[in-house]
């Protein structure tokens, strides 16, 4: 398990995500979800990657549901990426790691 994702819950996300000064990925996921472990490797190498440009946070829709409501949050994985405090892009589904940082980039 990467340390350089944060785990995130309803409390945490104004917070950790909207006020934050950097670009924010939160990773709407579930344990139980194969694509969302399929991501994980890339997401964890990305994270390192780009440590102290933009933070990689994930969350657990099961165990958050009110956070998942109000971002509308269907399928999983859904990456929702932020700039100060306003969702700026989004990745449904499983997507290759080249995709993943082309989005990064985007978002820098």
């Amino acid at each position: 398990m990467s340390t350089d994702i944060i785990d995130l819950k309803d409390p945490d996300f104004r917070r950790e995500v909207l006020e934050a000064e950097e670009p924010v990925l939160v990773d709407f996921t579930a344990q139980w979800c194969g694509p969302c472990r399929a991501l994980k490797p890339a997401l964890e190498s990305l994270a390192s990657e780009y440590k102290g440009r933009v933070k990689v946070t994930r969350i657990d829709v099961d165990d958050n549901l009110v956070t998942a409501q109000e971002y509308g949050i269907r399928s999983m994985p859904t990456l929702l990426f932020f700039k100060q405090g306003k969702v700026v892009g989004q990745i449904v589904g499983a997507v290759p790691k080249a995709k993943l940082a082309s989005a990064f980039q985007q978002v820098l």
